[in-house]
């Protein structure tokens, strides 16, 4: 095996070191910015190598021992080894560099980070299974680092305590159960139950599992998962095709819920639907996206990719006349009848618009809004942005909040928004959402 010596000038994107040698640039698995590490190399292309860790001869004093025994192996988190200060501080740097790099444009106010609970956060997780007779039995877990193998987990402390401890004991039922090879995922899904949302003060926490089934259970089966889910006090649910075939199995009518008390608003959802990862987390963005983008009573704001109402629903119960567009027909249904159980049925109007293919012409046809929400996911949203009124237009808006979790899109939004429609750039920051990985949630500021 041949090493070489490098020192570790930053991390990239996937939480990797990134140092020079010979005149390329080398990516480094496990290793720290300003760390001098032996490697070895283990992909060679034209312009850049990708190595791991072999030695450490001068550590960041950052580095921490990783807390799960499966790190390194498990491609769930990759950055275990660095403390909270130095995650935050590498996600600032890559969030800058992005709007600097791509988007040529620099936030006038750094935003303070958002962060919560760095363990047991993750209340939406999608778990791989997989029946490998050689490594013991049927595997439940993320997959490996760099791979389609699920890992051999028995803990995750990511995941809530509770389903922590209950990974040995799934591995044991899927392996009981006749369709044991179909079954090729889990998803778990942590909320409140829906009758207590109403006490906000005192939520009934409820955990979910949504088996993706091939072929039917067995009534031997049936059996073993409702024995289960009294055990272990889980709710469970199946999915026997797409996502609109998920529905309750034990209890049969088992519902979900998430809060959001600063603002009274409760807000059913599916398992399998897009809710954020860390709930702790999306309270406090919440919070902030609504203050950053000051709605004031009887104005009239947009909310782009609103899903089931997230931030619609608390920009409402201000006073603010709030449109949410959503792409999904059937999501923008449940979110007006979200607005409806909310008592904000008067306040928040829900339309289904295909956001990627909106022209000037098809925002204007909206009427005219004084502020607005962007919500996208990771393609972004360049065609809106485009689309979006522009300097010296009446319907020029007085305030956007961009929510991104990608650098990379929102820097690119962010050079249209400020090169050609004529917004500046007045604040942006980091969203802890995902602690122990290197993926990157933001909120930026654009005004006139």
């Amino acid at each position: 095996m041949i090493t070489t010596t490098i020192t570790i000038e930053s991390l990239d994107q996937e939480g990797r070191g990134v140092g020079r040698a010979e005149g390329k640039t080398v990516f480094v698995e496990g290793a720290l910015p300003d760390e001098r590490v032996q490697i070895e190399t283990l992909k060679r292309k034209p312009t850049y190598d990708v190595a791991r860790v072999t030695a450490i001869e001068r550590a960041n004093a950052s580095r921490v021992t990783p807390r799960c025994p499966h790190f390194g192996v498990c491609g769930g988190c990759s950055l275990q080894h660095a403390d909270a200060a130095l995650q935050l501080a590498a996600k600032q740097r890559t969030l800058e560099d992005a709007l600097q790099r791509i988007g040529r444009v620099e936030p006038e106010t750094l935003l303070p980070p958002i962060a919560g609970p760095a363990w047991g956060y993750r209340h939406r997780a999608r778990l791989s299974v997989r029946h490998v007779p050689k490594k013991g039995g049927v595997l439940v877990g993320f997959h490996e680092r760099k791979s389609s193998y699920v890992a051999d987990m028995r803990e995750c402390h990511v995941l809530p305590k509770r389903i922590s401890d209950l990974l040995p004991a799934l591995r044991a039922l899927i392996e009981s159960l006749t369709i044991r090879e179909r079954v090729p995922q889990i998803e778990v899904a942590v909320g409140e139950r829906l009758p207590a949302v109403e006490h906000v003060a005192s939520p009934v926490i409820v955990y979910a599992l949504v088996m993706r089934v091939l072929d039917r259970p067995s009534a031997t089966d049936e059996a073993k998962l409702v024995a289960f889910g009294d055990k272990h006090g889980v709710d469970l649910w199946l999915q026997t095709a797409g996502p609109d075939t998920v529905e309750p199995f034990h209890p049969r009518h088992a519902t979900l819920a998430y809060t959001l008390p600063e603002f009274d608003v409760a807000i059913p959802f599916s398992p399998t639907d897009f809710t954020q990862v860390n709930a702790e987390v999306n309270r406090v963005l919440v919070r902030r996206a609504v203050t950053l983008l000051a709605p004031v009573a009887g104005e009239r704001v947009a909310d782009f990719f609103c899903g089931l109402g997230n931030f619609s629903l608390p920009i409402a119960r201000g006073g603010a006349s709030v449109v949410g567009i959503e792409g999904n027909p059937a999501l923008a249904n449940r979110a007006q009848a979200n607005a409806a159980r909310n008592d904000l049925a008067g306040q928040a109007t829900f339309v289904a618009v295909n956001l990627f293919t909106v022209t000037r012409d098809s925002i204007t046809a909206m009427g005219k809004f004084d502020r607005a929400l962007i919500d996208p996911p990771r393609e972004g949203a360049v065609e809106l942005a485009k689309a979006l009124p522009q300097r010296d237009d009446e319907a020029f808006l007085k305030r956007i909040v961009y929510v991104s979790c990608n650098p990379a899109t929102l820097a690119r939004d962010a050079a249209v928004l400020v090169h050609d429609r004529g917004y500046r750039l007045s604040a942006a920051g980091i969203v802890n959402m995902f602690p122990h990985t290197a993926h990157v949630e933001s909120i930026a500021v654009f005004e006139p």
